[in-house]
C-alpha cells in the first residue's frame, strides 16, 4: 500500500507551509478520530491565485484550479494538526463555497478541482460526501473556499 507521503511525491505535490489564521480560530482541529479544517484559500506561496465573481471575474477553469489548491492547502492544515500527513486515512466529507454570480450554476464544476485531487492523492480513500455551494463573496475576494473533514488513524 502506497502512502499518502509517497502519493504525494509521485505526483510532484509539495504541501505548503500552513498559513496563519486570518481571525480567532485555528487552521486545523483534530477530534477523536477526524480532522476538520477551516475554510482554505486559494494561495500558493503567500499570494492568492485569483480574486473575483466566478461567471463574471474569474473563469471556471480558473476557479476550478483555485479549488485544487484549496484542498491540498486543506491537506497541508490538516497533517499539520494530526501529527503527519501519513496520519490522514480517508477524506469523508468536502464543502465548498464559489463566489457565484447571480446566474452562474455550474458550482459542483468549479468543487470538482477538490474532489478530483483528492481522489488522486487518496485513491478511494479520497471518495467523500461533498456540498458545492453558491455564496456572494469569500474572504479576501477569493472565488473558491473549501473546509474537508479527515479521518485520522491513531
Amino acid at each position: 500500500m502506497t502512502t499518502i507521503s509517497a502519493r504525494l511525491a509521485e505526483l510532484d505535490i509539495e504541501l505548503p507551509e500552513v498559513v496563519p489564521p486570518l481571525a480567532a480560530y485555528v487552521p486545523a482541529v483534530v477530534t477523536g478520530s477526524y480532522a476538520y479544517t477551516s475554510g482554505q484559500l486559494p494561495s500558493r506561496k503567500g499570494e492568492l491565485l485569483a480574486t473575483g465573481i466566478v461567471g463574471r471575474d474569474v473563469d471556471t477553469d480558473t476557479a476550478y484550479a483555485c479549488a485544487r489548491q484549496c484542498a491540498i492547502n486543506a491537506i497541508a492544515a490538516a497533517a499539520a494538526a494530526a501529527g503527519g500527513v501519513d496520519r490522514l486515512a480517508r477524506v469523508v466529507k468536502v464543502l465548498g463555497f464559489v463566489a457565484s454570480a447571480p446566474d452562474f450554476t455550474a458550482q459542483p464544476a468549479v468543487i470538482n478541482g477538490a474532489s478530483e485531487i483528492l481522489l488522486e492523492i487518496f485513491g478511494d480513500a479520497g471518495r467523500h460526501a461533498r456540498s458545492a455551494v453558491g455564496v456572494a463573496s469569500l474572504p479576501l475576494g477569493v472565488p473558491v473556499e473549501v473546509e474537508i473533514v479527515f479521518e485520522v488513524t491513531a
